[in-house]
């Protein structure tokens, strides 16, 4: 991909300082987001880009303990949707937690906090991981980058900010303390008020390229750097969580709205929860409090490639006795997909063995897929009824719904490789 024209000084000062966004004035039918509002109004935090999205006629909803918005104008959900799967769209998840890691001991703390073999990770690649408690189960799911041996890049869920805070202050207290900091001390930093949005998208390369002379070829999947926009160097990270390329980039809290506001003029659009939680469903990723919990086992749900294959024989990690536990016996239950027919099945809905009835387990996640026309969800059944094409039974406004077990992504992913 050759660089493209850079936007000239009149433009970037035109977006930068032009009071909206342009978003496009289409009606289309709504996802259903129960059981995404998690907090009450007077609890509610803002991220730096709140009166932005108030400016581009956002509605705001409560998500993880902030207000958020769920989509834009009269833009539904749907036609949002649609439009990252074709050109691009740019949200806000500045709500997650961003944090750094640093010290001599930074790689061998994170491997004990984390079933991932970091050691082996190449600078500036990144890593899906868990954060574990002595069980085994998923205290948090996490993309961790590395920048070299002793420092570290890692964002977690904003709906985990305080177990995780509390969780990473308890351990590193322990860790310090121990003999395994000999060689060094881990320090923690949460960049508190930095903004993080996600470019994603066909378009978003060619649109991101427009504005940096940093040949983004060489930014692969799962690759990060610091990228000159407007002459700021901002941290990139290509991935996401739609299944489509894309870019998230964090900010400094001075130039969060300006930088966003060069990020979303056209073919860009702005995209809410709305589109985002139908975009990673269909891309097969979960959502942390639907799909994921302390209950939970990486084996369980379907994400043993996070855990570094030596890490599996020698363990060495905080709940590596449940997790290999499970690795050796077979898990109890397993994460799933489904397509099911007729009505939606959406998060609590029984699932029952076809024909015999037998209850065997529960949707996590579920909803009409824009992309394929199809009713999608996950979910958790017992091991055993968990083979592709396995037809079961799924309880929807008490009647019960067929359904086939489908492999996940529903959707071919859209990741740059080279």
């Amino acid at each position: 991909m050759s660089i493209v024209r850079a936007l000239s000084t009149c433009t970037a000062r035109h977006v930068l300082f032009g009071s909206r966004c342009r978003t496009h004035r289409n009606l289309a039918g709504w996802i259903n987001l129960r059981g995404l509002a998690t907090s009450t109004e007077g609890t509610l935090g803002k991220t730096g880009l709140y009166d932005f999205h108030i400016n581009n006629d956002a509605k705001m909803v409560p998500f993880a303990g902030y207000q958020m918005p769920l989509a834009y104008g009269n833009v539904g959900q749907v036609a949002s949707h649609a439009h990252v799967r074709t050109d691009a769209g740019l949200f806000d998840v500045g709500h997650m937690v961003q944090s750094n890691f640093r010290g001599r001991t930074a790689t061998a703390f994170l491997e004990w906090l984390t079933p991932s073999s970091l050691t082996s990770l190449a600078p500036y690649t990144s890593t899906l991981s868990v954060l574990l408690n002595e069980k085994g189960g998923i205290i948090d799911d996490t993309v961790i980058t590395k920048h070299s041996e002793d420092a570290y890049y890692v964002v977690t869920n904003a709906g985990r900010r305080d177990r995780d805070l509390t969780w990473f202050k308890e351990k590193l207290e322990e860790w310090n303390a121990s003999d395994r900091a000999k060689s060094g001390k881990v320090e923690h930093e949460v960049l508190e008020d930095w903004g993080l949005v996600a470019l994603q998208g066909p378009a978003a390369a060619q649109y991101l390229q427009s504005l940096t002379s940093f040949d983004l070829r060489e930014l692969t999947f799962g690759k990060s750097a610091f990228v000159p926009i407007e002459g700021i160097n901002l941290h990139v990270a290509r991935g996401g969580y739609t299944g489509e390329d894309g870019f998230e980039i964090s900010i400094p809290p001075s130039h969060t709205v300006d930088v966003t506001k060069l990020l979303c003029n056209a073919p860009v659009q702005l995209a809410g929860l709305g589109a985002r939680d139908s975009l990673r469903l269909e891309a097969g990723m979960c959502l942390y409090g639907n799909d994921l919990d302390e209950d939970t086992t990486p084996v369980e749900a379907g994400l043993t490639w996070v855990i570094g294959k030596e890490r599996k024989e020698t363990g060495g990690f905080i709940g590596a006795e449940g997790v290999r536990k499970h690795l050796k016996d077979g898990p109890p239950r397993r994460r799933v997909g489904f397509i099911v027919d007729g009505a939606p099945a959406r998060q609590g809905a029984q699932i029952y063995s076809s024909p015999q009835k037998e209850l065997i387990g529960v949707v996590t996640s579920g909803i009409p897929s824009p992309t394929l026309g199809k009713n999608i969800a996950m979910g958790y059944v017992k091991s055993g009824f968990h083979k592709k094409g396995t037809e079961v039974d799924i309880e929807v406004r008490n009647k019960m719904r067929k359904a086939v077990i489908t492999p996940m992504p529903f959707m071919k992913p859209n990741y740059w490789r080279g």
